[in-house]
Parts: C-alpha cells; sequence; structure tokens
C-alpha cells in the first residue's frame, strides 16, 4: 500500500483520519474545495490522476432533516458520487472504504442488527446511504463499507457538548428516551480504519475475504437520555460545576420532539463481524465518551 486518496477530510471523521492514516502510506488529502462530491466527473479523474491503492470516502450529505426537502443534493452526495468513486476504484483495482449509517435500517424491534438484515430506510437520508451502498458492491470493487452510528467528536458539534452547554444553562433538561444505540467516536473510526488496512496491506488471505460491509460502532447500548445523564455526571465528577444534574434530565417520547425526518427507534448494530475479521476489541461506548468529557475540561471548555 503506497497511496491513499481522502475525501471530506475536514469533517468529524475526516479530520480523525488525517491522523490515523498518516503513518500508513502516502497520503493525499482532499477537502471539499479539492475533491467536490457533488462533481461526479471531477471526481473520477482525480481518482484517475492519483491512482490509490486505497480510496477512503469520509464525506457525505448528512443533514438529516434537510435532505428531506434537498432530495437531489442528498442523492448526488450520498449515492451518485459513491457509485463514480465505486467504478474509479474497480477501473484502478483499487480498494475503496466507505461509511454508512444505522439509517439503513427501520430501527424495529430491540436486536442488534446483523449486516445482512433487511434495510428499510425511513427517509432520505438513509435512502440515498443505503443507495450508495448498493452502487458499491454492484461496481465488483474491493471494498470495506463500515456502517456507523451516533458519531461525534471534541472537534465541532455533538449532543454531548450541546448537553454539557445546557446543563450550564437550565436547572431542567427534557431528553429523548425512546432510541436506543451506541455514541461512537470518531476517533475510533479512525484508528479501527487504520488497524483494518493494516492488516489487509500484511495478510494476503484476508484481502481474498475480507471485502464487504461492517458494522463498526463502540460496543454496549444506551439512550439519547442515559448518554445526557452519563454525560453531565461525567463532568460533575470532574469538578464541573452544572446547574442541571443526572437526577434532573427529565426522559421523553421521540413524539414529543418532532422533526422533518424520522429517527430509527433502534440503531443497535452487531459488531461481532468486525471483530472477528480484523480480530480487533471494540470498547464499550462509555470509554471514548469520557476520554472526550475529560479533554473538553482540561481545555476550559465545560
Amino acid at each position: 500500500m503506497n497511496k491513499i486518496l481522502l475525501l471530506g477530510a475536514n469533517g468529524q471523521v475526516g479530520w480523525e483520519l488525517q491522523r490515523a492514516l498518516a503513518p500508513l502510506a502516502q497520503l493525499v488529502v482532499c477537502d471539499r474545495q479539492r475533491a467536490d462530491l457533488s462533481d461526479l466527473a471531477g471526481l473520477a479523474r482525480l481518482v484517475a490522476e492519483e491512482r490509490p491503492d486505497v480510496i477512503v470516502n469520509a464525506g457525505a450529505y448528512t443533514a438529516v432533516d434537510k435532505a428531506e426537502s434537498d432530495v437531489d443534493a442528498a442523492r448526488r452526495i450520498n449515492a451518485e458520487a459513491v457509485a463514480t468513486l465505486a467504478q474509479a476504484a474497480r477501473e484502478i483495482d483499487a480498494w475503496l472504504v466507505h461509511y454508512s449509517t444505522d439509517y439503513v435500517f427501520d430501527g424495529s424491534g430491540e436486536a442488534p442488527f446483523e449486516e445482512d438484515a433487511a434495510t428499510g430506510p425511513l427517509g432520505v437520508y438513509g435512502q440515498t446511504k443505503l443507495e450508495g451502498e448498493l452502487a458499491i458492491r454492484e461496481s465488483g470493487c474491493r471494498h470495506l463499507i463500515f456502517r456507523t452510528s451516533w458519531v461525534y467528536a471534541t472537534r465541532g458539534a455533538n449532543f454531548a457538548k450541546t448537553m454539557l452547554r445546557l446543563a450550564k444553562e437550565r436547572d431542567e433538561l427534557r431528553v429523548i428516551a425512546d432510541q436506543v444505540g451506541a455514541p461512537t467516536s470518531a476517533e475510533l473510526i479512525a484508528d479501527v480504519t487504520a488497524l483494518a488496512l493494516q492488516r489487509l496491506a500484511h495478510d494476503p488471505g484476508l484481502r481474498e475475504r475480507a471485502s464487504g460491509t461492517y458494522h463498526l460502532v463502540a460496543s454496549g447500548e444506551t439512550s439519547w437520555h442515559r448518554y445526557a445523564q452519563f454525560v453531565i455526571g461525567e463532568a460533575i465528577r470532574l469538578g464541573t460545576g452544572l446547574r442541571a444534574t443526572p437526577e434532573r434530565i427529565a426522559p421523553i417520547a421521540t413524539s414529543e420532539y418532532p422533526l422533518p425526518a424520522k429517527r430509527p427507534a433502534n440503531s443497535r448494530l452487531a459488531n461481532d463481524k468486525l471483530q472477528r475479521t480484523f480480530g480487533l476489541v471494540l470498547p464499550a461506548w462509555e470509554y471514548h465518551v469520557q476520554r472526550m468529557i475529560r479533554e473538553l475540561v482540561d481545555q476550559g471548555a465545560v
């Protein structure tokens, strides 16, 4: 593996991938200016010119609610651009690493979804992400599709930081309690991606059998309500003065907080296949959340 082409480098996952992938090979870093995912011809030209061994696509249309009324733009970036990258990868025999989402499922039941479970997106975002997945498989390129969920990072906005800000301003909070998943850090996603690629590079047998779809999420599960309680409890334990305490966070139903796009109630994704195939251990979701809160406290950002 001599060259990796990274797209979407300034997003939450892309930013962490810059760090994680740099030791593996020559890393060609592309932000939106260098690689506009809505410019399909430009994407194909970029891949043909760079001829990387691996394309890592961390770019996506992720505005879930806006996608409901901005269908063409969401489909262009989440499906058509992905199809273009997959075809370009096939033509130069490169691997394509792509990130997908729990939103490809309908969120029914309470069991974790396996990789081969029936899909059923509830909205435009999930539908266009599923179309991107299908385009990769149909292209015949060698690929790793990593479905993830509830992604966060210390850099940029996220649920935990919003809860900490509100807990400073208010005595009580109301948080949805009937959606369940696993908060997954961009740091973990990037590190697992790098480890998987490193093992592919050194194991010919793995390269022969590894192409496919995997669930890359932290282990365990929680609701948004319990997640908020955990975040605020940790910040208080580290000495941060907050007005709202975990006991003063009220659980509410999704129906009490309507949004344009319907969210899956069950975002649990079974991650056994990824751990088994690549010999990895995916830590409990609390581990990286604690690291993030400690970092925010140390920075004086809480």
